[in-house]
């Protein structure tokens, strides 16, 4: 007989969860998945999913706004929120019953469980079920996929303070007059966007001296001077001392570039970041190691103890749905297989914030090339000079490629811009295979398409690889006549 009920036991239902049952079934190991509220978890209840549905609703009423630009009559949007928020709710109820209900893993052979699961020791769980009672299995691997939680600084008066987080948001019914948004990362500026646009007045508060640091400052720029024309203001640079709220007003009192400052408005949102969700698990009891909240993984999503790993936002690497599915699928091929040589992307790893314009990026950013000391050009191009950007009226951004002079091998890649998520996707696939600006510049691209956009931005590398002495000899070599472009203009586009 054997030892263990169970020979894979996912806890966590979220993106890594859901992937990680799905494999290991496949595998044809016995599985249960653990949940501890509902399938699908953050993503498709209060993250990727509602946030992009919501930034969906403000993309449609700024195009209402902005009508005029395309010859059509142009106007101001007679917003419902609360059907806005009913469309939100009924887009992630869509998505769960696609993809995430307890029936499809079901009819995948897996056993779906809903309670919060607690280590007994190193191959024991208890598990304490939502319909009532402890139950108790056993299983001879693990797979943690917990998830991460909004986390909320210690905040002088934030206690006292009525304030959302993304696990809130979503259930709001009425449309803030007045959003204070506290942290200007992804999430942060995601929702700025999208408030602003539905007609908030939305002002966005950090302590750093810009937004969205994780990307390339010239980029982020650009999307922060459009978001600025949508009406989103920023007090950068602040040092936020204590919030209080008074009958219906929220104020935030700062410290802004050194002199003291009051931001009020009626609603709060704090957009300041995660933390793992490892606390109720009993990690000492199966002698799991972690650091600040976070399971420690190697390469392969192992932990210190050999038959238990992990995945996704519970480990604190990575904070997206994508890598918690690529972490997922590399956590339960290695438990189950053991000898397949799997480890973690790290160097193709994709970041996108979906505001409009998009920021993305993948790959080395130009900061960590030149703290490597890595030898590369920038080759840059403009949506100015997409025709289909052009034609749609989203000519705003700018693709910047990092790449090897000679060889043209890219080291990484970021765009600002319409789509700039399906541009950084062509440039993921070209890192990971080993595709060169050559290679690209060579692909035929539809035109006009977005993605010809991807290819004629490739196209610089051969710009710049020409040179006036090189294009001499071609002159004298066929006796041609024409005129020498100006090469020494670094920043000839063409």
């Amino acid at each position: 007989m054997p030892k263990h009920e169970f020979d894979m036991i996912v806890i966590g239902g979220g993106a890594a969860g859901l992937t990680a049952s799905g494999i290991a079934a496949n595998f044809g190991a016995k599985t249960l998945m653990v949940e501890a509220d509902r399938l699908g978890g953050d993503c498709t209840w209060t993250g990727c999913i509602p946030s992009k549905t919501l930034l969906k609703a403000g993309k449609v009423a700024r195009q209402i706004v902005d009508a005029g630009k395309y010859g059509l009559i142009e106007g101001k949007p007679e917003i419902d929120f609360k059907k806005v928020m009913e469309h939100v709710d009924n887009v992630r109820r869509e998505v769960y019953e696609d993809a995430d209900r307890p029936e499809i893993f079901e009819e995948m052979g897996i056993e779906v469980v809903h309670g919060l699961a607690s280590f007994k020791d190193p191959h024991t769980i208890d598990i304490e079920m939502k319909s009532g009672g402890i139950r108790t299995v056993s299983s001879r691997k693990f797979i943690i996929a917990t998830g991460a939680k909004a986390f909320v600084p210690p905040i002088p008066g934030l206690d006292e303070v009525d304030y959302l987080t993304n696990e809130s948001l979503f259930e709001i019914e009425s449309l803030p007059d007045e959003l204070l948004i506290i942290g200007g990362g992804p999430i942060g500026t995601e929702m700025s966007q999208a408030f602003a646009n539905l007609g908030s007045k939305v002002t966005v508060v950090d302590m750093a001296s810009t937004i969205m640091t994780n990307d390339d400052p010239e980029l982020v720029e650009i999307l922060k001077s459009e978001l600025l024309k949508q009406g989103v203001k920023y007090e950068l640079n602040a040092s936020i001392k204590k919030i209080e709220q008074v009958e219906d007003r929220i104020k935030v009192h700062a410290e802004v570039d050194g002199a003291a400052k009051i931001i009020e408005g009626d609603a709060l949102l704090m957009a300041t970041g995660r933390r793992a969700n490892s606390s109720s698990l009993n990690l000492e009891a199966a002698g799991v190691q972690t650091e600040k909240g976070n399971i420690t993984v190697d390469e392969s999503c192992r932990t210190n103890q050999k038959h238990i790993y992990a995945a996704g936002d519970v480990t604190g690497r990575y904070q997206f749905t994508h890598m918690s599915d690529h972490m997922a699928k590399i956590a339960a091929t290695k438990a189950l297989l053991r000898v397949v040589p799997m480890k973690i992307e790290k160097d193709q790893v994709t970041w996108v914030t979906f505001t409009s314009p998009e920021l993305a990026h993948v790959g080395k950013t130009e900061s960590q090339l030149k703290e490597e000391g890595v030898n590369f050009e920038v080759y840059r191009f403009p949506y100015s000079k997409i025709d289909r950007a052009v034609s749609e009226g989203e000519d705003i951004g700018l693709v910047k490629i990092f790449a090897k002079k000679l060889s043209g091998k890219i080291l990484g890649a970021t765009v600002v811009g319409a789509h700039a998520g399906e541009f950084i996707s062509e440039y993921a696939v070209a890192i990971k295979n080993g595709v060169s600006m050559r290679g690209i510049a060579d692909t035929i691209h539809p035109y006009p398409s977005w993605g010809l956009g991807a290819r004629r931005a490739a196209d610089q590398w051969y710009i710049k690889n020409q040179s006036a002495w090189s294009v001499k000899l071609i002159q004298t070599i066929f006796r041609y006549r024409g005129e020498i472009p100006d090469y020494s203009d670094k920043d000839r586009v063409v």
